[in-house]
This record gives C-alpha cells, sequence and structure tokens, in this order.
C-alpha cells in the first residue's frame, strides 16, 4: 500500500517556536488548565460541532432516555414511540427545572418535570400540566421541549446544540475520508449492525487535548504499551497509524487476533476485505471520538469534558451480535485495549499536573513523528478565535 504522511500545520500562534527545524512547539501549558479557556472550548467546540453523544441501541424501546452532559448544558435523548431517537434540551419550559436528573431510565408515556408536574410526549409537545385547561392561550408546541438536531451514524446518536449545525457530511464523515481516503473502507464494518460487547467507563483526571494528544501518535508506545507493540510491531518505530493516509497497522506474524496475547479472535467481520484483514487502523472525529477498527471487532472511545483537568471517557467494544448472543469470552480480547486506556490515561494524569509549571508556561516540542499533533492544535485555535469549520 502506497501510504502518504499526513501534512502537519504550523505551531499554535499562542506557543514559543521551537529552535530546532525538527520540533514543532505545542500549545502553552495554560490551555490544559485555564478555567477561561475551557468555557470557551465548551462554548465555541463542543457546544457548536456534532457530538457523539450515545450508543442508539442503549435506547431499546420507547420511554427509554438517557441524559448527557454537552459543554455546559444537559441533553435529554429519548425514543419516541414510533421508534425514532429524539434530543431535547434537559430543561422544563415553565420555571427551568432539570426534566430527567437521572443519567438514564425509562418512562412509559409522557416525560414530567418533577417540580410542577409539566409533562411533554416523546416528541417534546407540552400535553399537561396543573390548569393548562384553564390557560387555553398556551401554545402547547411553542411552549414544548427545545429541540436539539440528531444525526444517526455507526451505530451512535450524535447532536450538535449549534443554531446552524455544520454539515455532518463534511464535519464528522469528513474525518474518516481524511483518514482512510474513503467512507468504504469505514462501512464495510457495519458498525451499526453491531452489539455491544462489553463497556468500560475511565474517570480520567487529565485535560481532553492530552487525551486525544496521546491517540494521535505513537512515539510513546515502545515505552508504555509492551502489550500493543507484541501484536503491532510497526508501533514499536514511534510512527502512529494516523500519520498516514489510508494506513493500517499490519498484525505480528505470530499473531492470530488482536487480544492481550495475540491468540485468536472471533473470525474476520463479513464485510471487510483481504487487504483490511490482519491490520488496525484509527480514526479521531473531532473533537471527543475514537474509531478503533480491527478484523473481528470495532472499538469506540467517546470523550465527555467535564473540567479543565477531567476527562469522562466511555469506551465500547462491538462484536458481531451472533457472538454476543453466544455467550463468547471477549475477556482476552477486551484486555488488550482496556489496558492500552489504562495505561494512556495513566500517562495523561502524570502529565496534567505539569501543565501548571513554570517549565512548562511555554508548552513543550512535538518531534517529526508527532508533527500532525500540530495540526489539531492549530484547528483548536482557530476554533476559540472563531475561525475554521
Amino acid at each position: 500500500m502506497t501510504t502518504t504522511p499526513t501534512q502537519s500545520a504550523p505551531a499554535a500562534a499562542t506557543a514559543t517556536p521551537a529552535t530546532a527545524p525538527s520540533l514543532l512547539a505545542t500549545l502553552a501549558g495554560h490551555h490544559y488548565t485555564d478555567p477561561d479557556i475551557f468555557r470557551q472550548e465548551q462554548e465555541k467546540i463542543f457546544e457548536r460541532l456534532w457530538f457523539c453523544a450515545v450508543r442508539s441501541a442503549d435506547l431499546d424501546k420507547p420511554g427509554a432516555f438517557r441524559t448527557v452532559r454537552i459543554g455546559r448544558e444537559s441533553v435529554l435523548i429519548t425514543r419516541n414511540r414510533s421508534g425514532a431517537l429524539r434530543a431535547f434540551l434537559n430543561i422544563c419550559r415553565h420555571r427551568g427545572a432539570q426534566l430527567c436528573t437521572e443519567e438514564s431510565g425509562e418512562v412509559r408515556r409522557n416525560l414530567q418535570c418533577p417540580y410542577h408536574a409539566w409533562t411533554y410526549d416523546l416528541d417534546g409537545r407540552l400535553v399537561a400540566a396543573p390548569n393548562l385547561q384553564k390557560m387555553p392561550d398556551v401554545d402547547r408546541t411553542e411552549r414544548g421541549l427545545v429541540p436539539v438536531p440528531l444525526r444517526e451514524w455507526l451505530g451512535y446518536a450524535w447532536v450538535c446544540l449549534a443554531d446552524e449545525p455544520p454539515s455532518f457530511e463534511d464535519t464528522v464523515i469528513g474525518a474518516a475520508i481524511e483518514r482512510l481516503g474513503d467512507t468504504a473502507s469505514l462501512d464495510r464494518y457495519r458498525t451499526e449492525g453491531l452489539a455491544l460487547g462489553k463497556r468500560l467507563t475511565y474517570d480520567v483526571h487529565a485535560n481532553w487535548k492530552l487525551i486525544i494528544e496521546n491517540f494521535m501518535e505513537c512515539y510513546h508506545c515502545a515505552t508504555i504499551h509492551p502489550e500493543l507493540t507484541e501484536v503491532l510491531p510497526e508501533f514499536a518505530d514511534g510512527f502512529a497509524a494516523q500519520y498516514y493516509v489510508g494506513h493500517g497497522a499490519a498484525f505480528a506474524e505470530e499473531a492470530t487476533g488482536f487480544t492481550v496475547d495475540g491468540t485468536e479472535g472471533f473470525g474476520r467481520l463479513p464485510g471487510i476485505e483481504d487487504t483490511q484483514d490482519r491490520r488496525y487502523y484509527a480514526i479521531t472525529v473531532r473533537p471527543q471520538v475514537f474509531v478503533n477498527l480491527v478484523p473481528d471487532h470495532v472499538i469506540v472511545h467517546r470523550m465527555f469534558p467535564m473540567a479543565p483537568d477531567r476527562t469522562v471517557v466511555e469506551c465500547d467494544w462491538l462484536y458481531l451480535p451472533e457472538v454476543v448472543d453466544s455467550g463468547a469470552d471477549f475477556s482476552k480480547s477486551v484486555e488488550l485495549f482496556h489496558r492500552v486506556n489504562a495505561q494512556d490515561f495513566d500517562a495523561c494524569e502524570r502529565t496534567q499536573p505539569a501543565m501548571s509549571s513554570r517549565a512548562y508556561r511555554a508548552g513543550g516540542v512535538l518531534v517529526p513523528s508527532e508533527h500532525h499533533i500540530g495540526a489539531f492544535h492549530r484547528w483548536v485555535t482557530d476554533r476559540l478565535a472563531g475561525e475554521g469549520a
């Protein structure tokens, strides 16, 4: 396969220039600690772009709901009586009480505010309230819940809080094209038809950008990922698969599966081609999703930035439904990337305290195998400046 290095962006304008051509400057340390910068990121990134909120299958029946923190807002996602997903701001239109206070649950027919009992159907329309019959001038649709645009892709519900959402095709699906060269390479995994085999949630005491940066590079792989480099030996050389358009890291000759000990997994997914077999592909969908593709399963990370120094990461391992229904033992399959996650998040947590140190006041540097992270830094600073898509 012919691969082309991803072109790197210039260093962020807020950082001190690197002194050697091989080194690019990173963001300055306060970008990872400053509450005001985090607030700007909430407003200008998480509240304006498509955000991967929930796995569609988690809401498996009408009335099932889940609340999700997106930027500074609580978003309520539910399945209506006809089976379609709907998203709303989780705020009662009467006096602003939070409508659903639980992270997830199920209602029979309607959503009712626990404060004054204003009641909404699963399409967000106001259907009942104390003395509502005595207020015939109230427009029940106008006073309904505030809707949030929702799209389904890869088996997940993506929502956007922007008044005018950006193109889903350009900003979300476009990330797969940017990384893999086309959408067909991802479509062959048929992620929307896979079933959840395992979900783990990690509470990481680190800034969300540190986690993104870590995922994008493999300069650290030989140091902290012994199990991963046993299965993907090219990662020991320091270049992540994401450094190249269309490239997937090859399995070691002796590895028969993407498992913690290299033993066999669960057979190849039926849609992928021979050129994708025995290879690992990684995709970053800004601002908060990682997609990992291997021959027998898909791993999806969703990040929920909670504070400048705290990020909750929800990680799903997805397999063929018949594999999940068979009661298969996923432990060796899950353990490999669980260890990778734990190793990565530990590194990010060790890095976070240094972001407020005088030694990192001007930031650090990126070596050549990390230069593509400069594009991410430029994207962040452009978004905060009100530029870029």
